[in-house]
């Protein structure tokens, strides 16, 4: 071999090693130049994973992927709302039980040679905001014992490429080990809206990542996992996403009859004065979403807090310190007095505050099957 080849050869490996030796510095140096606070955030997850991971009594090994998927999961025992609590979709609510609930804990009556028995998997909560997708959602993985993995973007986000898509795999992967499971993503039309050609590489990437995973479920008839989003801005959703959604729930702003049966759940425990006028109450609240309600009986039930403040000051306030000094535990409440024997006095239809209104939520939120969805016929 000639000098000026071996010389050359030689040249090319220091620079080509120098090359690798530099790339895995710099990611070596950036994986572990977080700040304090991060990794708190990152044990705080390993720890809830594992305490998740105890409570299912998983036997089965995860890899690093699907512990961090792990960190999303709600059981359903945590789940604190119920179909109970959910006011005025009484016919959704039967809908889901159908095609649902008991598709994913009686598998073996939806299972057919034909496959035209299986549950959809994909489902699709659309309306205005305020409207109880997402408590709906909820309370559709405690009726149906499933559990729930709340995914969200943060978490599937990673600065490393090609990480944000095995990420995504842990989704459906930990989502068929914990079978029966509900994979929620809420606002779904921020992570998998309509494609542009000007889109990332990145984003396009996990959108087909997405997309082609939860194919596997579709060919799969005996897997008992579902996919639900939840979205005000539903045609803002790719088509292909939406195909893979059959089912579609329109939770529209509450009629008459359905304030009403929400107004009922929400004062239920609340002492109301003798004569109290629900259906004044309802009449007054026309356009109003179940969320502007609950806020409008939160502020009502503050009231005769306040007034209570008000008149008893003296009961609320904190001793002087003895001998004029200053008090060095600022967090000691002993010296606070906690007054027992309070008595408010009951709500009055003067304490619910009507916010005016120029129009309805339904005209502002125009979403009608037909205008939305012009080329998806028979919608839920």
């Amino acid at each position: 071999m000639q000098p000026q080849t071996r010389k050359l050869l030689v040249d090319t490996f220091f620079i080509v090693a120098s090359q690798v030796l530099t790339y895995y510095g710099i990611r070596y140096i950036l994986s572990n130049a977080r700040g304090a606070g991060a990794g708190s955030e990152d044990r705080q997850l390993q720890e809830r994973s594992k305490a998740v991971a105890k409570r299912l009594n998983l036997n089965m090994q995860l890899n690093s992927y699907e512990t961090t998927i792990m960190s999303e999961v709600i059981l359903p025992e945590d789940v604190a709302v119920s179909f109970d609590q959910i006011g005025g979709l009484d016919d959704i609510i039967q809908d889901l039980n159908e095609s649902v609930i008991y598709p994913l804990n009686h598998p073996q009556l939806f299972t057919s040679a034909s496959g035209l028995l299986g549950s959809p998997k994909g489902i699709l909560l659309y309306g205005p905001p305020g409207c109880g997708k997402t408590m709906l959602a909820k309370a559709l993985a405690r009726e149906s014992g499933a559990v729930f993995i709340n995914v969200h973007m943060s978490t599937l986000q990673d600065k490393w490429f090609g990480e944000s898509n095995r990420l995504i795999r842990a989704v459906f992967s930990l989502a068929e080990k914990l079978q029966p499971a509900i994979v929620f993503i809420d606002e779904i039309d921020a992570f998998l809206r309509t494609r542009q050609t000007a889109e990332h590489e990145v984003s396009s990437t996990m959108k087909a990542e997405f997309m082609t995973l939860w194919d596997g479920l579709t060919t799969d008839e005996g897997l008992r996992v579902v996919v639900m989003g939840a979205t005000n801005r539903p045609s803002d959703i790719d088509a292909a996403i939406l195909r893979r959604m059959p089912k579609r729930f329109y939770i529209k702003p509450p009629g008459d009859a359905q304030r009403r049966q929400i107004l009922a759940i929400m004062l239920a425990k609340a002492e109301l004065e003798d004569g109290f006028a629900l259906d004044e109450l309802v009449c007054a609240t026309h356009g109003m979403t179940g969320s502007d309600l609950k806020e409008m009986c939160r502020n009502a039930a503050h009231r005769p807090l306040r007034e209570y403040i008000r008149t008893n000051p003296a009961r609320l306030q904190r001793p002087p310190v003895a001998n004029g000094g200053d008090n060095d535990d600022d967090d000691d409440d002993s010296g606070m007095q906690h007054p027992t024997d309070v008595r408010l006095r009951p709500l009055r239809m003067a304490d619910f505050e009507i916010p005016g209104r120029s129009h309805s939520l339904g005209q502002v939120y125009n979403m009608s099957d037909s205008s939305l969805f012009p080329s998806h016929a028979g919608l839920d």
